[in-house]
């Protein structure tokens, strides 16, 4: 994020100024300086529309103006500013003005009759606070766009992870953090023929459902400790005495803070 000296030469400057000599003034002494980029104008109600089209990095303001002085431009370039930095630099002949014009908004002042080296070192520096400040900004919005990119991506993913999942197995399930389903997936009523709640409840769940007791405490207890899993066998008495065998593999679900939203995962029937 260097600012390098031909960055700050290049700089959009706007000096406005009611008296034609002062102009000149600034003009010459911009450009001596190397300034490549300096505009002016001597009518101070078009000051807003001139920054909203070409973003100055330093509008060089006067003061003592008539028919709008540099306070109610300032006003105008807050009140229509595209961003929250305004890059105004007042010249004033009052010592008076110079605290009511940084509560206004400028960032810095130079007295008249001008001193040069002053003018210019002031100058310098605030285009070079403008410019960095404008490479921040930009800097932020690249990531905050890229963060946008990477969580559709990821959203993306997860939704072709899932639709691959259920192709895959016979179903996918998710539960919050109390333990209660919040989706599921595929053909799982069909195939046990039973609630899907009651293959993952605790050890106080009805024992007489067909479930293994030992197996689904023994996963219960993995899920309460929030650990991974993976082809966790489950066996299931039918009416007819025959046993139906289960793999179930998961894993925890935690939130940007790191705090444990649920758990989700799949299951396939294992099929001898």
């Amino acid at each position: 994020m260097t600012i390098t000296a031909q960055d700050i030469l290049n700089a959009r400057i706007l000096i406005v100024d009611d008296q034609q000599t002062n102009v000149l003034l600034l003009e010459e002494m911009l450009q001596s300086a190397g300034y490549t980029n300096v505009s002016s104008t001597m009518d101070p109600r078009t000051v807003t529309g001139l920054h909203r089209r070409h973003a100055y990095d330093l509008i060089m303001l006067d003061l003592q103006m008539p028919g709008m002085d540099g306070f109610q431009v300032m006003e105008a370039l807050k009140a229509n500013a595209i961003h929250d930095y305004i890059p105004v630099l007042v010249v004033t002949a009052q010592p008076g003005h110079k605290l009511r014009a940084l509560q206004t908004g400028a960032k810095d002042f130079v007295s008249k009759p001008f001193d040069m080296v002053e003018v210019k070192t002031r100058i310098h520096n605030l285009i070079e606070v403008r410019l960095l400040h404008q490479r921040l900004a930009d800097h932020n919005e690249a990531l905050e766009q890229e963060v946008l990119e990477r969580t559709a991506d990821l959203r993306e993913s997860e939704a072709r992870y899932r639709a691959l999942t259920e192709l895959a197995t016979d179903w996918y399930w998710e539960q919050d953090s109390e333990g209660r389903f919040t989706k599921v997936s595929g053909p799982v009523l069909e195939m046990l023929g039973m609630r899907v709640e009651s293959l993952l409840d605790g050890p106080d769940a009805p024992q007489d459902d067909g479930w293994n007791v030992a197996e689904r405490v023994a996963l219960q207890a993995r899920i309460t400790a929030r650990t991974p899993f993976l082809d966790v066998l489950l066996q299931h008495a039918e009416a007819d005495g025959s046993v139906r065998r289960y793999r179930v593999s998961g894993t925890p679900m935690f939130d940007a803070n790191c705090s444990f939203t649920g758990y989700r995962g799949f299951g396939v029937e294992i099929l001898s």
